[in-house]
């Protein structure tokens, strides 16, 4: 039996602990928020118990989930690590990269499992995507979705991007050459809407385009390569895979194949497989080192638009972009 327990009861954190309450062999020991009201609402649901202090799961728990805010992801995990504690953090990994190597080292340490949260892994389509695809040579990725007034602690960059750098850093074995970014905040005082080109070492270029203020929802990622064309619709969880037999001459036949996945719980599948880590059975998915780069890469992009918006004379409520150029 192994025995969990949820650490934050927002959003996500309510849906965690919904998650491991219905899995077999695992104990739900506890959900753990500073909002007694918000902990026991999760709590009942989940048929647990409800903290507003972590040292009341500590000593009783093998794994836990961290979703809280990202700023505080370091302190609890660091905290869970140093207790002998398995850890399912919710992306990004952290609000720094000198706070992640410590996660990842303090993990290795103690022989603990680090996963990170990047729930698309888990998408049937991406799946596809990943067994289909051998040699990228450009690949167009959309991320849009309509405003929700909740994560706008972070931009869109590492609210939403970030579950394609990190795919496509998976997809690209080759370092990174060029990033060029830019992005405007609109709704928030965040960045809301971004585009990123990278250009990887062999060749292989990627364009990302996020937003979170979009009429119309859209996860679809398409990559070219010598011979096919491959589409992951992820909001739709369909797949195109289009191949051409580049060795039969110009008469070769272009055949689609068109796939409709099953729906599927990708969260209840994600914290399985974290489970499954923590019980020796399988590999994480997505490692602390996997959500490092892609944390490292959603830095750097924003670094880039930030120095886009650092040229501009631009006020978005109390938050001003640029220089004031009337003074001396």
């Amino acid at each position: 039996m192994i025995r969990t327990a949820v650490i934050g009861a927002g959003y996500l954190g309510r849906f965690h602990a919904q998650k491991y309450a219905q899995m077999e062999g695992v104990d739900l020991v506890g959900v753990v928020d500073l909002s007694l009201e918000r902990a026991q609402e999760v709590a009942k649901e989940a048929g647990t118990r409800a903290c507003t202090d972590i040292h009341e799961v500590i000593g009783r728990i093998d794994a836990a989930s961290v979703v809280v805010p990202t700023i505080y992801h370091h302190e609890v995990a660091k905290m869970l690590f140093s207790h002998g504690v398995h850890c399912m953090i919710e992306k990004p990994i952290s609000a720094t990269v000198d706070e992640a190597d410590e996660l990842i080292g303090l993990a290795a340490e103690k022989g603990l499992i680090l996963q990170v949260g990047h729930l698309e892994r888990f998408n049937p389509a991406i799946k596809v995507l990943e067994a289909k695809v051998t040699h990228p040579l450009f690949i167009e990725v959309h991320r849009l979705s309509g405003f929700k007034d909740r994560a706008t602690d972070v931009d869109v960059v590492l609210d939403l991007m970030i579950h394609d750098l990190e795919i496509i850093l998976a997809l690209v074995s080759s370092p990174l050459k060029e990033i060029r970014a830019v992005g405007v905040p609109v709704l928030t005082q965040k960045v809301d809407i971004a585009n990123a080109r990278l250009i990887f070492e062999n060749g292989c270029t990627a364009n990302l385009t996020a937003s979170r203020i979009s009429l119309q929802d859209m996860r679809r990622i398409r990559v070219f390569q010598p011979g096919a064309y491959i589409s992951a619709d992820c909001a739709e969880r369909k797949s195109l895979i289009v191949t051409r037999d580049l060795s039969a001459g110009p008469m070769a036949a272009i055949r689609p194949e068109f796939k409709t996945h099953e729906g599927t719980d990708m969260l209840y599948d994600e914290l399985v497989s974290f489970v499954r880590a923590v019980q020796g059975l399988e590999r994480p998915k997505v490692t602390g080192e996997a959500g490092r780069k892609a944390l490292k890469l959603a830095l750097d992009i924003n670094a880039r638009i930030m120095q886009g918006l650092n040229t501009l004379k631009l006020e978005v409520g109390n938050q001003k972009f640029g220089r004031d150029e009337t003074r001396n």
